[in-house]
């Protein structure tokens, strides 16, 4: 199993690296080690802007040819998010890092867990948190998901959709009548 000094190590190379490529003009961290110290468990996620114009690929590329040769680091799999590509690595110890680049012009929080290390962020767009009666749709569209996977014998099936039933019911803080709405489905 991986170490915090294994994590913080990465971490300072990336870093490091980053800085150092004029391509890279800002760069954050992000998920459960942007706003705390995480715990021994705790995956490495790093973000950077890239100058627009630039071929996002080829940062990417090299930047995986230094994790591979420093860290054997292996490239699990890639996640494009809007002009955003996150690669996915697995490093020895079970080390998970997510290493994601953005045009400079789309570099940005698009969370909470954001703590801007250097250079600077666009501004967040402010997003609309769904409606109540959004959430409630969406809870009753897996609730009944769950119920005709019960129907169908595909129970893990019908745990998945019944546990996300209640995800959009806490996410809305949906109207009691919800909770019972659901139980009724599922009965």
């Amino acid at each position: 199993m991986f170490s915090i000094d294994d994590r913080n190590r990465v971490h300072d190379h990336v870093l490091e690296r980053a800085r150092a490529d004029v391509r890279v003009v800002a760069g954050a961290v992000v998920g459960s080690l942007a706003n705390s110290e995480g715990d021994r468990w705790s995956d490495l996620d790093l973000t950077f802007g890239v100058s627009d114009g630039i071929a996002i690929h080829e940062v990417l590329d090299d930047f995986t040819v230094d994790l591979r040769s420093e860290f054997d680091a292996t490239h699990l799999f890639d996640l494009p998010s809007g002009s955003a590509i996150y690669r996915v690595f697995l490093l020895p110890g079970c080390l998970q890092f997510d290493l994601s680049f953005a045009p400079a012009s789309q570099f940005r929080a698009l969370g909470p867990e954001f703590r801007l290390l250097f250079g600077e962020a666009a501004e967040q767009a402010h997003v609309q948190p769904p409606q109540a009666q959004q959430l409630f749709g969406y809870a009753v569209h897996h609730a009944l998901r769950a119920r005709f996977c019960i129907e169908r014998g595909r129970l893990w099936q019908a745990e998945y959709w019944e546990e996300t039933a209640e995800v959009q019911e806490l996410a809305g803080k949906a109207a009691p009548q919800l909770r019972e709405l659901t139980k009724a489905t599922l009965q």
